[in-house]
């Protein structure tokens, strides 16, 4: 009588443990990007690295990026249109452009606007580091310093005959777009460490100013503290000091 009662009381959890394991089992499915995007592949330093989110369900994201309550200012929460023509974007689109240039395009540009002691934590693969304290005057940034970005980084060309000299009396006069040649200027992904993070705006407001059309400007407003909150794939750069 007593192995028939343990026969029917495990007869009875039976159900709950296999949906416990239909569960556990599930908990550990891949972690895709899209439903069609398991991860996209780009080259830093010239090797291959591996995009994609994180695989571990129970993976949180790092401490840097679990503050809610910074100061502002300056963590100020940063508008989703910057209102200047620029197009916001998100994830699926970093990813795609970063698709596009492990394929080889060349004519995209994902920038990294913050400083380089940021850098050591990670970054977006195959970002380049271009801070925003070298765009952005009030931070110590020159003329001279934004045009070498903006042609030896961005694709872009002096117009004829332009020096320097010409370059600020065209824009203080609002005519900077006339002391450039953008007609083969990259699109831009700019980014920094998230919505409250007002360096990649910045950035972008310099370079508008400058001319850079602005729809070849894509603003990257969820920056570091969502890509590490979806668990993506970063690239840490060594400290150089």
């Amino acid at each position: 009588m007593r192995r028939l009662k343990k026969l029917t009381l495990a007869l009875i959890s039976l159900p709950f443990v296999l949906n416990s394991a239909l569960l556990m089992a599930d908990e550990r499915d891949p972690v895709g990007i899209t439903p069609d995007i398991m991860s996209v592949t780009v080259k830093v330093n010239n090797k291959p690295i591996v995009v994609k989110r994180h695989q571990d369900n129970d993976h949180t994201i790092l401490p840097a990026f679990a503050r809610t309550s910074r100061a502002c200012p300056p963590f100020c929460i940063q508008p989703m249109s910057l209102k200047n023509g620029v197009e916001t974007i998100g994830e699926v689109e970093v990813i795609h452009a970063l698709k596009k240039i492990g394929a080889g395009d060349e004519s995209i540009v994902v920038v990294d606007t913050r400083t380089p002691d940021w850098l050591i934590r990670g970054t977006i693969p195959s970002a380049i580091n271009i801070p925003w304290t070298s765009l952005v005057p009030s931070k110590g940034a020159t003329t001279e310093g934004i045009v070498k970005i903006l042609t030896a980084q961005f694709g872009v060309k002096r117009a004829k005959d332009m020096d320097i000299d010409d370059i600020d009396e065209a824009i203080v006069e609002g005519k900077a777009a006339t002391a450039f040649d953008f007609s083969n200027a990259k699109t831009l992904i700019m980014f920094c460490n998230g919505m409250w993070c007002g360096q990649s705006p910045e950035s972008i407001k310099i370079l508008v100013k400058y001319g850079y059309p602005s729809d070849k400007i894509k603003y990257f407003r969820g920056g570091m503290q969502t890509w590490e909150l979806l668990g993506f794939t970063t690239f840490k750069v060594k400290d150089k000091k």
